[in-house]
This record gives structure tokens, C-alpha cells and sequence, in this order.
């Protein structure tokens, strides 16, 4: 039987994304009149994993104007449906399988109910069209204990297990996350950075230039 020592040097990680989405009310009216939304906040794995195996619960706290702010949420898919008119912070507390003996994680989203943009193709964003706001996130393990990792071998989970490549025909609603996109990502980011050093370089130069007139 596996026991609670914890493995030096290993790390790993699960990813996951968290965030919500939101549709505005149509025909018949809510529970409570001036609300505008449903909208759901969730917890979620990618690719659509079962995250039970090592997330026991998920806590959300709602704004203080709701009954009963503190909801949590025992069993996937970690998400709670709700209906309202205002954006707020949601506090979302994930609390691990007793097997992992890992401490709760403490995340934090603010609720998104409006687009603030165009759609994809430029045009107004339709009003019955869902809003997402959808953020990816990796949890880190460090040291796992020789039962968690146990778990995490029986349900391939010692890697992140990203897709290869961006699918060919997204769903608006769930977010594409692969390895393709980071490494664009970071492409961005290493051509963004090239060219921040390359102004920085010329501006260097142009006051070198300067102080010797």
C-alpha cells in the first residue's frame, strides 16, 4: 500500500480552466424580476476529464446579496447555475481528495455578464449569443505523496496531456487549449520581448548619440 511519504524532486501538473459563462433571460421571467442573466461558474478539466479523482469539492462564493453565498458544489461537473443582473468577484475554493494530502486552492473570477466586444467576425455581438469568460490554469503539485501519485498513474494524469493541436472546428463555449496554442503564445511573447529590447537598444543609442553632440 502506497503511504503518505513525499517523492523529493517531483512535480506535477493538472490543467485545469475555470471562469463562467452567461446568456441573457428571454421569455419567461426569473424567480426575481430585475435579474437579466443565467449564468453559470464552473470548474472544469480539459478535454472534458473527470476531475473526481483528486478534486473532492469545489466552494463558490457568491455576493452577499444571494441566499446562502457559500455554495459547494461535491460532485463533478463542478458548476453552479445561477440567475442575476451585476458582475461581482466569485471566490472559488477547490478542496482535494483526502488521498492527495494536498491543501485547498483559493482562485478568484469576476463574473462576466456582457461581451465588451464584437463577435469573431467583426460584427455587434448578437444578444442572445452566450458570453464566456473561460481562463486556463495549471494545478501544481509538489512533492506529491506516494498514494496521490499512485492515483495519478492510474488515471494518466503524471502529464498534462494537452492536445497536439488546436481542433479544427471550436466550440465557442469551451476553450482551446493545446499544445499548438501555447507554443504560439509564447512565440508572441518571445517577438514581443525582441522587439521591446530592440527599442530599448535604440533608444540607447539615440541618447549615446546625443551626449556626444
Amino acid at each position: 500500500m502506497a503511504s503518505n511519504k513525499r517523492i523529493k524532486g517531483l512535480v506535477v501538473t493538472r490543467p485545469i480552466y475555470y471562469g463562467n459563462t452567461a446568456t441573457p433571460i428571454t421569455g419567461k421571467k426569473p424567480a426575481v424580476p430585475d435579474h437579466t442573466h443565467r449564468w453559470t461558474v464552473m470548474v472544469k478539466g480539459v478535454n472534458g476529464e473527470d476531475l473526481s479523482y483528486y478534486i473532492r469539492k469545489v466552494v463558490f462564493k457568491l455576493h452577499e446579496t444571494y441566499p446562502n453565498p457559500l455554495r459547494s458544489v461535491e460532485e463533478p461537473p463542478f458548476e453552479l447555475t445561477e440567475t442575476g443582473w451585476g458582475e461581482f468577484e466569485i471566490m472559488i475554493k477547490i478542496h482535494f481528495q483526502p488521498v492527495t494530502s494536498e491543501k485547498a486552492v483559493t482562485l478568484y473570477h469576476h463574473l462576466r455578464l456582457h461581451p465588451y466586444e464584437d463577435d469573431l467576425s467583426g460584427q455587434p455581438w448578437p444578444k442572445d449569443k452566450p458570453v464566456s469568460s473561460l481562463l486556463y490554469d495549471e494545478l501544481v503539485f509538489n512533492e506529491p505523496t506516494e498514494a496521490f501519485k499512485e492515483v495519478l498513474e492510474k488515471n494518466n494524469a503524471m502529464k498534462p496531456n494537452l492536445p497536439a493541436r488546436k481542433p479544427n472546428n471550436p466550440k465557442e463555449s469551451i476553450p482551446d487549449f493545446s499544445e499548438q496554442l501555447e507554443k504560439e503564445e509564447l512565440d508572441r511573447l518571445e517577438k514581443a520581448q525582441k522587439e521591446v529590447n530592440d527599442e530599448i537598444i535604440r533608444l540607447k543609442q539615440r541618447m549615446a548619440a546625443l551626449d556626444n553632440e
